[in-house]
């Protein structure tokens, strides 16, 4: 991964965690957690 496509990722990632905090106040990312530790605890079951 090359320095310019990770800054921009970072930025993207930044972008969409401010525009969540703004518009839909934490709602996206608060679900996203939620499924991310789920997900976690499935693929735990499954090692």
């Amino acid at each position: 991964m090359t320095n310019q496509l990770a800054i921009a990722l970072g930025l993207l990632i930044a972008l969409f965690l401010g525009l969540d905090a703004i518009v839909f106040g934490w709602s996206n990312t608060l679900f996203l957690a939620k499924k991310f530790a789920d997900f976690v605890e499935w693929l735990a079951f499954w090692r």
